[in-house]
Parts: structure tokens; sequence; C-alpha cells
């Protein structure tokens, strides 16, 4: 990685809260490039004042942005950061130390250490929440999935650990956990479980919900988080719940499509060309 030059990308979506701390965590940079999905405040204005390149491309899914924004990067060594995360110091000096030695690996994972009502979680599964964020965008692309997307190194590509960490910033209160939960999480974790084939049914619905309460609270230790951590576990189980509760919802109207006589179809299909 000898002189290798960094870009940072960030994409964004209404961020004027966070933008300009995520900015400056990476000002290091030799490039910060922020793709913003037509955000309705102040977050390209803001992304541009601190001295990012600012590119506005409609939403397109998580996958299909981040996807966007590193190709659309100056350098091929890119730094991929979330608007609510910060780079500490330490990842900042591990990366620098990286620039100035030979190459050993083709992408590196952080650990995110989340802040969640003011305290460090380090339990309920949460940490160290490793993520494949630094890495040679000519090496793999971002994996096509509603939710959780991920970059991927192509095979036989070699991954180094990074000990740095991202502080991750994703929730605001307990109301905005619960927004998070009912408007993004469960309703996208549903689709892409559709698309993925996997089914479920009422009873798995409660089964999952009760064993994730219990794997987060118990088996890993949330109860060590204090009161956030039982918010923690709370919302997982309410996440788990409410996914397979949507995904549930998917498969019944799938039935009842294909359920329906040939002539009904066939009118619906004419019916729908005579609109468009």
């Amino acid at each position: 990685m000898l002189g290798v030059k960094v870009s940072a990308v960030i994409i964004t979506f209404n961020e004027e809260r966070n933008i300009a701390d995520a900015i400056r965590s990476v000002a290091w940079a030799d490039e910060i490039l922020v793709v913003d999905s037509e955000s309705r405040d102040r977050t390209p204005e803001i992304a541009e004042s601190l001295g990012a390149r600012v590119i506005i491309n409609p939403w397109p899914g998580f996958a299909a942005q981040k996807q966007l924004a590193t190709d659309s990067a100056k350098n091929d060594w890119i730094l991929s950061v979330d608007a609510d995360e910060r780079v500490t110091d330490e990842l900042r000096n591990e990366i620098a130390a990286l620039r100035n030695s030979p190459a050993a690996f083709e992408g590196y994972t952080i650990p995110r250490l989340s802040i969640y009502l003011g305290r460090e979680i380090r339990h309920g599964g949460w940490y160290p929440d490793r993520q494949l964020r630094f890495f040679d965008r000519r090496r793999g692309r971002w994996k096509n999935r509603v939710i959780h997307e991920s970059f991927d190194l192509n095979d036989g590509s070699r991954v180094g650990r990074l000990s740095g960490e991202f502080l991750h910033y994703s929730v605001e209160s307990p109301e905005h956990h619960a927004r998070m939960v009912i408007e993004r999480y469960a309703p996208l974790s549903a689709r892409q479980m559709f698309a993925e084939g996997k089914r479920t049914s009422r009873f798995k619905a409660v089964v999952s919900c009760v064993s994730t309460f219990v794997r987060t609270y118990i088996l890993k230790l949330g109860v060590l988080d204090g009161f956030p951590g039982l918010l923690i576990a709370y919302f997982a189980a309410h996440n788990s719940l409410l996914k397979h509760l949507i995904l549930l919802r998917l498969l019944e109207e799938r039935s009842d499509v294909a359920d329906l006589p040939a002539a009904a179809t066939t009118k619906t299909r004419e019916e729908t060309s005579n609109l468009s």
C-alpha cells in the first residue's frame, strides 16, 4: 500500500445532525465523497462547506447506493463510513500506518462500538460487530441485499483485521429505536427473507421473538449493559416477531395471487395493460 490514496465515502439522507462530525472524523482522507439521496434538509450544503465532493442520486437501496459511491470515488482504496459513525484516532493512525507499508491484504474489517443512550454497548451481540469497510474496490463489490449490505471481496482475497474502532451513534432514543424497527429493520428484513424463499408461521414468529430476547439479554450477556441492554434485547425481540409476521403476510399474499382463476389473472393483466 506504499503511497496509496484513500477515498472516504459516505451515503446520506437527511443527516444534517450527523454529517459534519462524520466528515471531520475523516478529514485526513485524500478525498471525501458524499452521495446524497435527495435530502430535504441541509446535508449536501453542510458536506460541501466542509470540503466534501457531493453527488445527488435518487435512492436505489443501500447496496446500490454504496456501490455507486464506491465506483464514483477517485481512488481505489475505499473507507466506507456511515453518517452516524465516527472514525476514532486509533483507527485513523492504523490506516496511516498501512499506507506506509507494503500491501498485505485486499480488505480490512473494522470493529464498531455503538453508543446507546450515552453508554458504550459491549454485549448483547452488538460488539465487536466487525464490518469490512476498508478495501480495494478493484477486488470486489457490494453484495446486493435489501438490508445488512456488505462488501464482498473476490475469492482468494485476503482479509485483515484492524483494532481501531468506528464509534456508532445509530439510536437517539427508545422512540427512535422503535421507529427504526417498525419502519426499516423489520420490513426490510422480511423482504430479504421473502426474496431468499424463506417460510414462517405464527408459531415460528413467537418462538423467534422469545429466543431472540433470551439470546441477546442472557446468553450474549446484554444484562451487563444495564437498562440500555434490556432495551436492546426488547427491541431485538420485537424486530424478530414483526419481521416474521410481515413475512407471513407476504407469503399469504403470494398464495392468494397463485390461487386466482386463470381468467381473473388474465383480466387483471389486461386491465393493467390498459392503464399503461
